[in-house]
């Protein structure tokens, strides 16, 4: 047997830094840096401040692997600074400039943040690369098309390709300006959001008004063979811009309906190319338009692959991980299938212990503490829940969560309100994966990482009404008892209670903010919000209850 090859992935300079250690082919941890800096995508207030290397995250994870920088084999960085074009529109060009310039210097500073790094060892992979091969090399089967969709990297904003024994192919490339994640950015912003942040409530906005104006987009985002053009687009032509925080009106909901809409066309169109032109039967998506579980819905189901799946991490942040990934696979490590999206930080139960004794709070550890979750939620108190290894992306998947009880309308309005967020802010269900197909129909089963949308069946919801969107759709996570017997413990506890199989589940954080990552974390969120019970690891602690 030969010697392990151990690669650290890297994303830095722009937003979701994150690190993702890789040794042969095998996915060991992977972290963003907002977990461990607390600021959300990495972002600091101060324009060009944003830049952060991911120092917290990367030295987690050579500590996870019991490792230092000098047994580094190869750095992986997500960003080639030698393919950016600074001629190409998309963005401010001093600013991308500035962006490729840190990139490549990128040696340099890792080495100042990892002692004992050689920096010889950093080599850049292409970002798209880096988001296909997140996606290809990770996914649960072999041989597969990929599709990489998000603002922009170095040059492009689109790659569409292939991936055969490790191997990429790509077929089709879509170079800037034309840019549907910069599209919906740009909407974003109009619409009063942070873009590069806050795109998702733009998705979920959409589903409150019809589709307008879908004709003028129609002609405005063309699509063409392995590609797609967009034309310069006037907001103003359709709605007043909405200042941050102002009125909602209905105007600005059709602006989004149809934007999204007209998103949703192009994939599916983007999709059945690639379909054809690969006679893969599955796909692999990434890059940040693929956190949008609408869009994919529609690709699943109307491009032709008889399978999609999405990486968890879609986001810049998963580039860590998919430069490793890409750069192992080239040095002939077989890749291994991503094993699930808790690769983050856990803590043991002595460490839990400690930290609870420390925050002089009362705590009880009773013999499950699934059943005296379920029975609060029963109650309709709201639960926060850490449990095991932190999730890799943006969703909670029931390692961070603040849960819910279902059956009761007011506890959407409750969450939102507790987590300082707008009200046509849906949440979600967490539902076990034998069960799903009962209560839930029209997206992919099963579902564990919250990327599709699914019908809730007509006669389901008015029982579980806190988890219907108003187009009557849910952004499932289907919990596999075999994978996760902690949570399928706390869901059939629950159902015995209720006769509902299923619970909402919402990210453990608070506007702004990231999820929690730590047990300290937890403590502060559950200490300064209405939560009424907290679940950290086998311990259990209820409002109310700190010691003097």
């Amino acid at each position: 047997m030969g010697a392990l090859v151990r690669v650290l992935g890297i994303n830095a300079v722009f937003h979701d830094p994150a690190a993702a250690l890789v040794v042969d082919g095998e996915v060991v941890a992977a972290a963003e840096e907002e977990r461990f800096s607390r600021r959300k995508h990495g972002k600091r207030p101060v324009p060009f401040a944003a830049w952060e290397l991911p120092e917290g995250a990367a030295a987690w994870c050579l500590e996870e692997a019991g490792i230092t920088a000098a047994d580094l084999d190869v750095v992986a960085y997500s960003y080639d600074p030698t393919l950016v074009d600074h001629s190409r529109g998309g963005t401010d060009p001093e600013w991308e400039r500035l962006r490729s310039t840190y990139a490549s210097r990128a040696p340099l500073f890792l080495r100042s943040a990892l002692p004992g790094l050689d920096p010889e060892v950093v080599c850049f992979v292409p970002h798209h690369v880096a988001h296909a091969a997140s996606a290809g090399l990770a996914a649960p089967f072999g041989d597969c098309a990929v599709l990489t969709v998000d603002g922009r990297g170095e040059r492009t904003s689109m790659l569409a390709g292939e991936y055969r024994d490790g191997r990429l192919t790509v077929h089709a490339e879509q170079e800037l300006p034309h840019s549907l994640g910069l599209l919906y950015e740009e909407l974003t912003e109009y619409l009063g959001f942070r873009r590069s942040s806050d795109e998702y409530k733009v998705m979920a906005l959409s589903s409150y008004a019809k589709p307008r104006f879908r004709a003028d987009f129609a002609e405005l985002v063309r699509v063409r063979p392995g590609g797609f053009e967009i034309d310069d687009i006037d907001w103003r032509n359709w709605a007043p811009p909405r200042e941050p925080g102002g009125e909602v009106l209905d105007e600005h909901a059709e602006l989004a309906a149809s934007v999204q809409t007209r998103l949703e066309e192009v994939l599916v169109e983007l999709t059945a190319w690639l379909r054809q032109h690969t006679g893969k039967n599955r796909l692999a998506l990434a890059g940040g338009v693929a956190l949008n579980c609408v869009a994919n819905t529609r690709m699943a189901s109307e491009s032709g692959f008889d399978e999609v799946w999405v990486q968890p991490a879609a986001g810049d942040a998963g580039t860590a991980l998919g430069a490793a990934l890409q750069v192992g696979a080239e040095r002939g490590d077989p890749p291994v299938p991503m094993p699930g999206a808790d690769l983050g930080r856990g803590f043991d139960t002595e460490h839990l212990r400690a930290v609870l004794r420390s925050a002089a709070v009362d705590f009880e550890r009773p013999a499950d503490v699934a059943e005296e979750a379920a029975a609060a939620l029963a109650r309709d108190e709201t639960v926060g829940w850490f449990e095991g290894r932190a999730e890799f992306g943006p969703r909670a998947l029931g390692h961070r969560s603040l849960l819910a009880h279902p059956g009761h309308a007011h506890n959407v309005e409750r969450l939102n309100e507790v987590k300082g967020r707008e009200q046509f802010r849906p949440v979600a269900p967490m539902v076990s994966a034998e069960r799903a197909a009962e209560i839930f129909s029209g997206g992919p089963l099963p579902s564990p990482y919250m990327l599709f949308v699914h019908d809730v069946r007509e006669h389901w919801r008015e029982r579980v009404p806190a988890v219907v969107h108003v187009d009557g759709t849910a952004r499932i996570q289907t919990v596999d008892r075999g994978d996760e017997p902690v949570l399928a413990r706390l869901l059939d506890a629950f159902e015995s209670r209720t006769g509902l199989p299923l619970v909402v589940n919402t990210s453990f954080n608070t506007a702004g903010g990231p999820m929690v990552d730590s047990p300290v974390d937890a403590l502060e969120c559950f200490g300064a919000f209405p939560i009424d019970v907290l679940v950290l690891g086998p311990f259990l602690v209820r409002r109310g209850r700190q010691r003097s």
